[in-house]
This record gives structure tokens, sequence and C-alpha cells, in this order.
């Protein structure tokens, strides 16, 4: 994690966190002191790891953080009073939001930082891993339209339309994708 936003109403908050998380690895440190201006600075960039501290001057900070879930892949921490924390909690964990109760120890909440880091780390791995097994299916599909294509209009074989897209993406260096996607470019109409 490298990028942070503290959305607090008080100075003395924001100043307490952005200390906590300076001595880690976070290099860049954003703050809002209400609900508006975050999803503004939300809207505008990315961030590892938003912190809410409720309640804002605006609203509880609930709303901004089932908000924040939905629009960003952030890890969400919402720090709550502890009389509240039951409630707000059930409202928010299916939005994946890390819930604390006030007052938070220094060691608590660093531990919390530590095991949303580890958990949206996973997340984006999986999500990496997704994306490269849809684009290894899209490219099965485009080989195969263009496998069908030679079969269809050059009455080739399955095999030798097979060996035919593998062949020429040898001679010509290129991916059998782009091999497939010119056989269809030629032949599809």
């Amino acid at each position: 994690m490298d990028s942070v936003l503290i959305v607090s109403n008080t100075a003395d908050t924001m100043a307490i966190i952005a200390d906590l998380l300076r001595s880690e690895r976070f290099s860049r440190i954003a703050t809002a002191q209400n609900g508006a201006e975050a999803r503004r600075i939300i809207i505008e960039s990315d961030f590892d790891l938003i912190i809410i501290d409720s309640p804002l001057t605006d609203e509880l900070g609930d709303d901004l953080s089932m908000s924040a879930s939905e629009k960003t892949t952030a890890g969400i921490i919402l720090i709550v009073s502890a009389i509240d924390v039951l409630e707000i909690s059930s409202r928010v964990e299916e939005y994946g939001v890390f819930v604390l109760p006030k007052p938070i120890s220094s060691e608590f909440f660093y531990q919390a930082a530590k095991l949303l880091s580890a958990s949206r780390k996973r997340v984006m791995h999986l999500e990496n891993e997704n994306k490269k097994l849809q684009q290894k299916i899209e490219e099965i599909r485009i080989v195969d339209r263009a496998k069908l294509i030679l079969v269809q209009v050059l009455k080739m074989s399955e095999p030798q339309a097979q060996h035919y897209i593998e062949k020429q993406s040898m001679n010509l260096r290129q991916t059998r994708l782009a091999t497939a996607e010119n056989i269809l470019r030629t032949y599809e109409r």
C-alpha cells in the first residue's frame, strides 16, 4: 500500500492517523474533512486505503464507506463510537468495510491496517488472475473461430487448421491470436 485517504472532521485525529501511517510505507496521504469532499477526492484519485473517522460534519460516514466500497478497490476502515459498532457493522459488513471502535489503540489500528493490506493484496492478485483467464478464454474463442473459417472456406480438417495457424504464427513471428485475427479479417465478411 502506498496511498491513503483519511476522512475526519477533526485535524487532531487526521494528524494522529497520518503519523501512524507515515511510520509504515504510505507515501501519499490525502485528507478530507467531510463526506462530500471525500467523494470528490475518491472520484479523482485511487487509494489503497480509506480511513473514515465517524461522525463527519455532513453525514455519519457509513454511507460514504459503502459508496467508496462500490466505487474503489481500496480497503476501508470506518472508525465509530464503541456504542454504535454492532449496529453500523451489520450495515456495512456486506460491503467489506472494516469497523473499528473508538477509542482505538495504535497497535489495534496498525493490525487492522495490516489485515486490510493483506486482504487487498490477495483480492488484487485474484482479480489479475481472473483477467488473465478471461483473456485466455477470449483468445481461445478467436482461434477456434478462425479454425472454423479455415474448415468451412478452405475445406481443411480441424487438425490441419490448427497446424496452419500454429505454422503461420511461427513463420510470421506473431501470436496465435494475431494470426487468428488476420484469418478472420481475410475470410469473414
